[in-house]
């Protein structure tokens, strides 16, 4: 058995205006430990605790339950006995209990992924002393009744049976308001808390078999070890996967004293932002409950209150509640309670002063005295992300190069989603009102369950109020509608972070989970049913809304104007059609790095002509077949130099094998033989005559164009012509012809020989050139090995890294999804590698490739045009390796552009 041999600190304290730890202690602290140290030194008010290190975590997953307790045991106990010094209790006492809260917190911040205890240390001893050490006996058994309820779900396994069961200690309350003909829980009567504790406990027993732990330290280590377990709990492994977070990072554990928002009207919790978290707007906001705990909050199951006066009257205004009735029944923070708004308000000034960055903040009220217990860089959208970055650089706070250091390139992607067209908004009919959780358009029919969200291609999932537990299908569904929940529900925070349109807190929604249906204001709809959201404004709108491409201007322009000031490398895009280039080319790209003919000759009036030449048994029968496709081809080109007038265009020759285009149904092969007046039993044979065991590596790329040249001469006369034909226009093209699939140098001077040819030829003809040049997609493990010799003859290199991964680590893209999953989940690869290029493997093929094709031309220009091209640790790689450029799709060309900009930064920090 192993065990652990290293001494080294494993727990740290903090509380009390001092620290063992700081924030840049990250990794070993998790974000919520390292925060509450930093806080601690610079005194702001945090209940006192300590951290258990992630490293603990880890060696829990290794050495297990037993051998982790036993080391920790003295140190744990050491670090109770510092928080009861603090506090004046003492933990397990009967008089003087000293509770405490257990909370994950890994290294970056993974809102409701793992869990949470609060309240620990009651039983029904020391349910008695806290009565009569705050001369408070509903807040105590309210605490007790909490306490079993967490403890219960989090570290018993309390869950609902089914998707269609509620909680079943929610169950149990529901059935005692129902008796008692109540409403919120803040009515339950003290007997009626204590009768809750005697069916919760008794629950416990019948569904475990076990007895509610009465034990304070049993408590503890129970809780400690189910943090550690929800660290590979199902939502957080899929939190962790969405993000690419590694699993070797374990999590942290806070033990924390506790501090109550449910001790009466002088109490309570809130969640706060220093600036907007969905729209970057500088204005402090967030939400609060009276006579709460913070779980309350974030749960959604009571719709919270503003903190800002400001943010109460626009919420009003949304909501359709008159002021007079703002005022006596949701008052803000800042009005009930102006001293603590005061306090708060001064914090997180403090805070976002001392983090340069957008903060989100948890605080707790308790009898009139205000403790924070926790600030994180808060999630935000990708609107908001651009903004804070931008207001942030304009405030003097950070500079340039920090400013675009702040953006996350993949969550651009959120601000290049359609959104709804104007007038089509206009004449939509708007069923209810919520609250604008997180921007965005979304259509999509009616799921009640997350785990139903691929039941149609576009979904919006409808809930009471989500959890932790629906993280999955809040990823699916193209939006998400909650009845209940404010800005700060779990709901919103989770949607804003993946940058999911989101609506929450839509009082008027009914939903009845059992019938899968939807009631609003007289209406029903069940599950399939068409609706919208609006989450810039809250709306909730019938049936289908049209949408329009979004329009990029300002703080997205001005990074995007940032990135190109500090990026080395140029993005070009990969673009088959002239409305693909004209997007990419609005978007900043600098030509193109692929363009696939392949996908010219499948358009209906082509393919006719293009399976002729296939069918055809001689050269004189290909040509003529040839003949038919080149004016298509040549219009094809012109369309895409003119959308790309002035900038290079990479054109790839043709590269699948023949069989893609022959038809493989009986009643298309019978119309193909029909048209060229042969026989069917032609047509099968051909086609049987064409079909490959491994077509990947088959009669394809360059070894087509040497089979049969005259396909490559009519390529190449079609891309010639094409510029020849602007040129007369007075538009600028520069072709750049790409040979695939070369694995020898002698195939690529086959190739060039034709091509040279054929350019020759039509300079001739028109007694008028241009420029071009000829180069290779190296996708070949042997050409990059070979690099040095095929760059004598070559004008560019463009790395090809979709075919480069397959042939260098022999995984089928089309079959591997069989085994990456497994592979994945095992750890035995860390990324998919047709997704995040293998640095290490393939990387490696590349800058060989690189450095040997400039040993022999100094000035070869090298670019990337795979799926890699837009994935933002890929472009950095490629920078590191001098490429020239990247290319990718052209909804990718902004993430590309700002993570070369990165790369850049990075490089020369």
């Amino acid at each position: 058995m192993e065990t652990l041999t290293e001494i080294k600190k494993r727990v740290f304290l903090f509380g009390d205006k001092k620290a063992e730890g700081n924030s840049k202690m990250k990794n070993l602290l998790g974000g919520k430990g390292a925060n509450l140290a930093e806080m601690s030194a610079i005194g702001i008010p945090v209940p006192p605790g300590f951290t258990i290190t992630t490293e603990v975590c880890t060696e829990y997953n290794t050495l297990g339950k037993d051998i982790v307790i036993d080391q920790l045991k003295e140190d744990v106990q050491s670090a109770i006995k510092a928080i009861e010094k603090t506090m004046g209790s003492k933990f397990g006492d009967a008089e003087n209990p000293l509770l405490i809260s257990v909370r994950s917190g890994a290294r970056v911040s993974m809102p409701g992924m793992m869990d949470t205890v609060l309240n620990l240390g009651l039983n029904d001893e020391s349910v008695l002393g806290l009565v009569k050490k705050t001369d408070n006996e509903r807040f105590a058994w309210d605490s007790y009744r909490r306490f079993i309820q967490m403890y219960g779900g989090v570290v018993l396994g309390m869950k609902p049976h089914t998707k269609e069961d509620i909680d079943p200690f929610e169950e149990i309350m529901e059935h005692l308001k129902d008796k008692r003909k109540i409403e919120l829980d803040t009515e339950f009567t003290i007997q009626d808390l204590q009768d809750l504790v005697y069916d919760f406990k008794d629950a416990v027993k019948k569904r475990t078999g076990h007895d509610f732990p009465t034990d304070p330290w049993d408590q503890l280590w129970g809780a400690v070890m189910a943090v550690f377990d929800s660290w590979n709990g199902d939502r957080a492994i899929y939190y962790r996967k969405m993000h690419n977070y590694p699993s070797d990072w374990g999590t942290a554990v806070n033990v924390q004293a506790m501090v109550y928002g449910n001790m009466g009207t002088n109490s309570g919790t809130g969640v706060c932002f220093t600036r907007d978290a969905a729209t970057g707007e500088n204005v402090f906001n967030g939400e609060y409950l009276i006579n709460a705990q913070g779980e309350d909050v974030v749960a959604g199951v009571r719709t919270p209150q503003q903190i800002t006066k400001l943010g109460s009257e626009r919420w009003a205004k949304l909501a359709k509640v008159e002021e007079a009735d703002r005022i006596e029944k949701y008052p803000s923070l800042e009005e009930l309670m102006p001293s603590m708004y005061k306090e708060l308000n001064g914090y997180q000034q403090k805070l976002e002063s001392h983090y340069s960055d957008m903060q989100d903040m948890e605080f707790t009220i308790q009898d009139g005295k205000l403790w924070i217990l926790q600030t994180r860089t808060g999630k935000r959208t990708g609107a908001a992300m651009v903004k804070i970055a931008m207001d942030f650089l304009k405030e003097g706070i950070i500079d340039e190069k920090e400013a675009l250091l702040r953006i996350e390139p993949n969550k651009l992607d959120e601000l290049l989603h359609p959104v709804f067209d104007t007038n089509a908004l206009k004449k939509a009919h708007v069923l209810a009102q919520g609250l604008p959780a997180s921007p965005g358009a979304a259509t999509g029919q009616i799921v009640f369950f997350a785990d139903e969200a691929k039941k149609f291609k576009n979904t919006i999932l409808t809930r009471i109020e989500t959890s932790p537990e629906d993280l999955e299908g809040m990823n699916i569904a193209k939006g998400i509608l909650t009845a209940r929940g404010g800005m700060t529900s779990h709901a919103a925070v989770v949607a804003r972070g993946m940058g999911k349109c989101c609506v929450s807190g839509a009082g008027a929604l009914k939903i009845d989970y059992k019938n899968r249906l939807l009631r609003v204001n007289g209406k029903e709809f069940h599950e399939g049913d068409w609706i919208s959201l609006n989450g810039s404004t809250g709306n909730i709108i019938e049936g289908k809304v049209a949408t329009m491409e979004p329009e990029l201007s300002g703080e997205f322009g001005e990074i995007m104007e940032l990135t190109d000031k500090y990026r080395t490398m140029d993005v070009r895009t990969n673009a088959d059609t002239p409305k693909d280039a004209r997007i990419a080319r609005n978007f900043g790209a600098k030509g193109i790095g692929l363009t696939r003919t392949e996908h010219m000759f499948f358009e209906v009036d082509r393919i006719k002509a293009m399976r002729e030449m296939i069918l055809a048994d001689t050269v004189k029968g290909r040509k003529h077949a040839l003949e038919e496709l080149l004016p298509m081809q040549r219009s094809d080109f012109e369309g895409i130099f003119e959308a790309m007038q002035g900038l290079p265009v990479t054109v790839r020759l043709l590269d699948p094998p023949l069989h893609e285009f022959v038809p493989h149904q009986l009643a298309t092969q019978k119309e193909l033989a029909e048209d060229m007046h042969i026989s069917l039993a032609a047509v099968k044979n051909k086609v049987a005559e064409l079909e490959e065991f491994n077509p990947m590596l088959g009669h394809r790329g360059c070894r087509l164009g040497n089979t049969y040249p005259e396909i490559t001469e009519m390529q190449t006369r079609a891309i010639i012509e094409a510029a020849l034909n602007l040129k007369e226009k007075g538009i600028l093209a520069f072709p750049e012809i790409m040979v695939p699939l070369v694995g020898t140098t002698n195939e690529f001077i086959e190739q060039k020989k034709v091509i040279t040819a054929t350019a020759d030829t039509v300079f001739k003809e028109r007694n008028d050139s241009i420029d071009y040049s000829v180069g290779t997609m190296i996708e070949i493990p042997r050409a990059a090995l070979m690099a040095d010799k095929i760059a004598e003859h070559a004008d560019f290199f463009s790395f090809g890294t979709n075919d480069l991964t397959q042939m260098t680590m022999g995984y089928s893209r089309d079959d591997a999804g069989k085994f990456l999953n497994v592979y994945l989940e095992k750890g035995i690869l860390t990324q998919d590698p047709f997704e995040v290029l293998d640095q290490e493997g393939v990387g490696q093929l590349v800058e060989m490739g690189t450095q040997r094709g400039r040993s022999t031309k100094p000035n070869l220009k090298v670019g990337i045009c795979g799926e890699h091209g837009g994935e933002p640790s890929s472009v950095e790689f490629c920078h590191k390796t001098g490429m020239n450029y990247v290319s990718c799709s052209p909804f990718r060309v902004p993430i590309a552009r700002l993570a070369a900009a990165q790369a850049a930064i990075k490089a020369k920090a």
